[in-house]
């Protein structure tokens, strides 16, 4: 399962550390082939840009193992969340040409946005949904978001049932909806969709030939790389999430050539070629530090904020700008650090592992004139421990459910259909040794469930994402409630959904 360690790194004071050397000259190649094995990571591709030209395009590994198709400069990799920076500078270019102010309440555009309080439906602006601070927290209601059927204005239309953990800008949560929301304004205002948009006002201009805003396109693409995680120690060949529901979001995908376009028009305040394609007022808005998520972990490092679809920080008295992505098989990050005119993309065919954020704070080190320190071996010893300790886990729930001996009919009380206020309905049908759940939104889902306790249950999803889970099924106020829960980094949130009826009902596909 793939775990975000660098949190662990983070509460580190001191550090050991090696001498300083250029390290995209000298060690780049040797460091990239030996992790790579280390981590059991199939494929990846990364580009480096300095001073505006690409000094590294190139891939390692393959991207498509059992075809033996190298990873290059032009392989396809889905980026995810590294979706949000191309959305956070097409709200700040509509504000440019006076479509809208991002100061605006959603609701002047959105008039069918309502959220369960008044005053934020009425207060909620631009800014605010695309920083992170609407009261969401981190993943909140990305169990539906996240690789559903519903339509992007279906979701804005169910944020009217979610509870809200934190008060109005109170604190950072990082938050999917937000960049829907904001993908639906811009849908509003300029009378073209999100995806259209910003194939037109990027894509297009910047020669970004292998980029997409949709799922077909990735999947028909020559050039895409096959998805694949680590399942029960070995790596495995999975779908990609098809994740066009929350376009705006997380569904491009693109190569590190592609991208590096990207970077360089960044790089050079909105120039690219001689060709102003963003003005360079809108690059500045979109680094404006809106919500703090961090106070620094000292080092050299003494702020994390987060501004228009960029994560911000100071490495050394340099501004860093960056934003990471993931998504099913894919996780990837892009840096950008404008006083040495560089920046980086890392794209890679795997979610099980942490090498794409240990190579970027190498490369963010060594140029902001920082000792190396091998972030690497770091990150792996924690995840192996982590992979131990939740192999156990599953072991031991395993064998729990092994012992149990259930009675005749033990788990036709589970069946039924079952509702909860934000996700909507998952029905569950009875075997003879376990249950089937099936959800109304994500018709690819199934987790089977057998008893290891008086309310507990160990749920298999069929989904890795989703993961092995201990579920309860219980009572309360007089109904039967089961409670759902999926990985953390799906969402950290757990959905009591009530016994509507006892009878099974299949969705219909």
């Amino acid at each position: 399962m793939k775990k975000n360690v660098l949190a662990l790194y983070l509460s580190l004071v001191s550090l050991s550390v090696f001498a300083q050397g250029n390290f995209i000259k000298d060690s780049l190649d040797v460091f990239v082939n030996r992790e790579m094995k280390r981590w059991n990571m199939p494929g990846m591709s990364i580009a480096i840009v300095k001073d505006g030209k690409v000094i590294v395009a190139k891939g390692y590994g393959y991207a498509d193992v059992a075809k033996k198709i190298p990873a290059t400069e032009n392989t396809v990799f889905q980026i995810a969340s590294n979706s949000k920076a191309f959305t956070g500078t097409s709200l700040a270019l509509l504000e440019h040409y006076g479509k809208l102010k991002l100061t605006d309440p959603v609701k002047k555009y959105l008039p069918y946005f309502r959220m369960k309080d008044a005053y934020l439906t009425e207060h909620v602006n631009i800014n605010d949904v695309l920083s992170h601070r609407m009261g969401y927290a981190t993943f909140q209601t990305d169990l539906l978001n996240w690789a559903g059927t519903p339509s992007r204005e279906y979701l804005v239309r169910n944020m009217e049932n979610v509870d809200l953990p934190y008060g109005f800008r109170e604190q950072y949560g990082y938050c999917n909806i937000g960049f829907v929301v904001a993908g639906e304004v811009l849908k509003a205002v300029s009378d073209t969709t999100w995806d259209e948009y910003v194939k037109h006002h990027y894509f297009t201009p910047l020669g970004m030939t292998n980029s997409s805003t949709y799922f077909s396109d990735f999947m028909k693409n020559p050039n895409s790389s096959k998805a694949y995680a680590v399942i029960n120690e070995k790596l495995v060949e999975i779908i990609p999430a098809n994740i066009d529901n929350i376009g705006p979001a997380a569904s491009i995908s693109s190569s590190v050539i592609d991208i590096s376009k990207w970077i360089r028009m960044q790089i050079d305040n909105g120039m690219f070629e001689g060709k102003q394609v963003v003005p360079a007022q809108v690059i500045q808005k979109t680094r404006k530090s809106l919500s703090i998520t961090g106070n620094g972990r000292g080092n050299l490092n003494h702020f994390s904020t987060y501004g228009l679809g960029w994560f911000m920080k100071d490495e050394n008295g340099r501004k860093v700008i960056s934003h990471g992505g993931g998504a099913n098989g894919f996780l990837s990050k892009t840096v950008i650090i404008p006083q040495e005119k560089f920046g980086f993309v890392i794209l890679t065919n795997s979610d099980n592992q942490s090498l794409f954020e240990a190579l970027s704070e190498i490369l963010i080190k060594d140029a902001t004139g920082q000792n190396y320190f091998d972030y690497s071996s770091f990150f792996i010893k924690n995840n192996n421990e982590n992979v131990k300790l939740e192999l156990d886990s599953v072991k031991k729930w395993k064998a729990e459910a092994a012992k149990i001996k259930p009675a005749k009919d033990a788990y036709k009380k589970l069946e039924g259909t079952y509702k909860h206020p934000v996700y909507g309905m998952v029905t569950v049908k009875a075997n003879a040794n376990n249950a089937e759940m099936y959800f109304q939104h994500h018709p690819q889902y199934k987790a089977v469930m057998q008893w290891i306790g008086e309310e507990r249950l160990v749920c298999e999803f069929n989904e890795h994402i989703a993961g092995y889970q201990v579920l309860r099924f219980f009572e309360k106020d007089g109904k039967q409630v089961l409670d759902v829960k999926v990985n953390d980094f799906v969402d950290m949130d757990h959905y009591l959904f009530v016994k509507e009826s006892n009878t099974y009902v299949p969705f219909k596909k």
